[in-house]
């Protein structure tokens, strides 16, 4: 697992996330729980330009993230209705949702025709495939690791590595998709945290008025303190 650390404070990061969730996601999974006008004013994005780049289904600005796909058919399309998610990282988390979506690889067993390393078996398509490219489950030679962290080295032949084979690496197709892996990383990245910050929109003003709290308490404090140091003084005479 790839570690990941969300910025709130991005904006351009959450505004791409959102474009990106828009163009590939909303068609099956919901934000039942976000509006389309609290977003827009959070992101910094106009209500004319949301209308017109962001809402394909002739929704209204105030109205909720809701798609039009039944359950029934959905389950049984997919095995499953697609989840809402409003609260996807608050379940599984930041890095859980990251690591999912960049780790999609070939599987003709499955009926979509490919499998997760995330989530094994999982019945949902690559629909970020065109962007990624053909990812695949290889074994390759790959060197061998000490116990101190370091490559392993061949005591007679000097800079030699010792190699292994490790099965289940995923291998990219270089060229098959339109983005580069740095690109298709940041675009991950962007997707993801912009559900971070749907998960709790009020996220950054809560830790703000956080910090105001604990200073008034502190103020409190001290401001109590001294006047039970003159409470005392009373009960001594």
């Amino acid at each position: 697992m790839e570690s990941f650390s969300p910025n709130l404070e991005n904006m351009p990061s959450l505004q791409n996330g959102w474009r990106v969730y828009m163009n590939y996601c909303i068609g099956c999974h919901s934000l039942k729980h976000q509006r389309y006008e609290r977003t827009a004013d959070d992101l910094e994005i106009p209500h004319d330009i949301v209308l017109d780049e962001l809402i394909f289904t002739g929704q209204k600005i105030g109205e909720l993230m809701t798609i039009a796909m039944d359950p029934a058919q959905a389950k049984a399309w997919f095995g499953a209705p697609p989840p809402d998610l409003t609260m996807v990282t608050r379940v599984r988390g930041t890095e859980w949702v990251y690591n999912y979506l960049k780790t999609f690889y070939l599987d003709e067993a499955r009926p979509f025709g490919v499998n997760n390393k995330v989530f094994e078996n999982v019945g949902m398509p690559n629909v970020m495939q065109g962007l990624q490219g053909i990812q695949t489950s290889e074994c390759i030679q790959m060197p061998k690791v000490a116990d101190n962290g370091g490559e392993m080295r061949d005591p007679l032949v000097p800079g030699k590595a010792i190699t292994e084979e490790r099965c289940g690496q995923l291998v990219l197709e270089e060229g098959s998709g339109s983005m580069t892996a740095e690109e298709f990383d940041q675009t991950v990245y962007d997707l993801t945290n912009f559900l971070h910050y749907v998960s709790e929109p009020s996220r950054l003003e809560r830790q703000r008025i956080g910090v105001y709290v604990i200073l008034f308490l502190i103020i409190l404090y001290v401001l109590t303190f001294l006047l039970a140091r003159e409470f005392q003084k009373d009960v001594k005479h």
